[in-house]
């Protein structure tokens, strides 16, 4: 990727590069049980500052709102010209969730993929089970693809399944 990492402005929402003085609060934000239930134990501190600072595999950026760091969301593309794409992923405080700053960093992101970026697909893989994050994609305009089955496995030590969700450009909804 090597390119710039960009600062995305909405109405409620800044998605920006990140640092290490983000770190922590971005470590307490997947540490929360509402985040830790869907993204697992929280990474260690080298690999999450590797993805907000020089990761060419994931890129990592901070959401902010009133100032504040409300979550993260992060992305990650596929080179190959036949199968280009970007993945991406977005995770937010509780006191932050259930009010569509979700669904707004969704939108920002995958605006900034589509026009910056040259994607013409997007994809989002949430838990079949975490209902707000289906419903925060839906309002971005991801569709439901199909169900991935056993598709990761969590603190309870079973394999749950996993949506599909895809979103080509001209399905974004501003």
């Amino acid at each position: 990727m090597g390119e710039q990492r960009p600062t995305l402005t909405g109405e409620r929402v800044t998605i920006r590069p990140g640092g290490e003085a983000d770190v922590d609060a971005l470590l307490a934000v997947l540490a929360e049980p509402s985040v830790a239930r869907w993204w697992g134990v929280p990474e260690a501190r080298e690999d999450v500052l590797e993805k907000l600072t020089a990761s060419d595999a994931v890129v990592l950026l901070v959401v902010e709102t009133a100032g504040e760091i409300a979550g993260g969301v992060e992305y990650h593309e596929e080179p190959a010209p036949e199968y280009r794409h970007a993945g991406l992923d977005v995770y937010l405080a509780d006191r932050f969730q259930g009010q569509g700053l979700g669904a707004e960093a969704v939108r920002l992101l995958a605006r900034f993929l589509f026009d910056v970026r040259g994607h013409h697909r997007l994809t989002i893989d949430p838990a079949v089970d975490n209902v707000r994050a289906v419903r925060a994609y839906e309002k971005a305009g991801f569709r439901p693809v199909g169900v991935i089955r056993e598709y990761e496995l969590r603190a309870d030590g079973r394999f749950h399944d996993g949506l599909l969700m895809d979103l080509l450009r001209d399905e974004l909804v501003d």
